[in-house]
């Protein structure tokens, strides 16, 4: 075994003044880098939001007719969702709801994740979201019953 002494080791160099700031550079750079894919869905997003803001879909012809609601009568789950996002774009939280309630709960949902995502990555940690088959299977039945309801006459109140 090879000995070793203080004075055949080499010295460690002396510390740097400017460490803290390329510490800190580091760190800032690794949150703009986390924050790029969720300002580019916010921007997607919100890209998508203004155009229909802009284009009513209440006014026939700018946007295509539900294939569903076309050929039986039925009303998908998603019918009324773009009259409902054109509603919720404006600040009419009512006439949104009215419209589509499932999509405002989507809007709203989104939003939520959105900004959970935003926070953990400042903070340096992934988003790990995860649905079980309890959570897919409730969703699921939750769109079903919507679904279903405001197709019986009762469910008038769902209608778009």
């Amino acid at each position: 075994m090879r000995c070793v002494n203080a004075e055949t080791q080499p010295a460690a160099p002396p510390p740097r003044a400017d460490t803290a700031d390329a510490t800190a550079g580091r760190a800032t750079s690794r949150v703009l880098r986390e924050l790029l894919v969720p300002a580019g869905v916010l921007t997607a997003v919100g890209g998508a939001f203004a155009y229909v803001a802009a284009v009513d879909p209440n006014e026939p012809g700018h946007y295509p007719v539900c294939p569903l609601w076309r050929f039986t009568g039925l009303y998908c789950p998603g019918c009324g969702g773009l009259r409902s996002a054109h509603a919720f774009a404006h600040g009419d939280l009512a006439t949104a709801l009215t419209d589509n309630a499932l999509a405002v709960a989507g809007f709203l949902g989104c939003a939520v994740l959105w900004t959970v995502w935003v926070v953990r990555a400042v903070r340096g940690r992934p988003l790990r979201f995860a649905l079980g088959p309890v959570q897919l299977w409730a969703l699921g039945a939750l769109v079903l019953v919507f679904t279903i309801v405001r197709n019986l006459p009762f469910g008038g109140w769902l209608r778009p």
